[in-house]
């Protein structure tokens, strides 16, 4: 695999109507109808992946190794929340964005993920 070369600043968003699915109550991590904390890692993981979709070859992927969140504010269903993720640096192969998500009310959780750019037949080959 060659130099993995993405560019510090690379950004996406996505919009995420809460479901009751998405609620804590639902995942079995709570007892409150309110976004879960996994969902908004995963929808903060989900921004991270966006981000990359046209900054890697299609031999290689990225692959989560590090999540940092704090879920701050809780947010009801059918509300819409945003997930940002930006690239803030690179560390060879180790991509670490700054994450956030928010509703109209504003910050909901905020944090840090990190990728790892891996070759993907390789790694899928690894695979226990």
């Amino acid at each position: 695999m060659g130099f993995v070369l993405v560019h510090v600043g690379v950004q996406a968003v996505l919009e995420h109507v809460v479901a009751d699915e998405d609620t804590a109550l639902a995942m079995g991590t709570g007892d409150v109808p309110v976004i879960s904390t996994p969902r908004i890692v995963a929808l903060c993981e989900q921004a991270t992946v966006k981000a990359l979709v046209h900054e890697l070859s299609e031999e290689q992927t990225s692959v989560g190794s590090r999540v940092e969140v704090a879920h701050l504010a809780p947010v009801a269903v059918g509300s819409v929340v945003r997930a940002t993720a930006t690239l803030e640096r690179t560390e060879g192969r180790r991509l670490v964005f700054g994450v956030s998500v928010s509703d109209a009310c504003g910050l909901v959780a905020a944090g840090k993920m990190t990728r790892v750019v891996v070759d993907r037949a390789r790694f899928t080959a690894k695979a226990r």
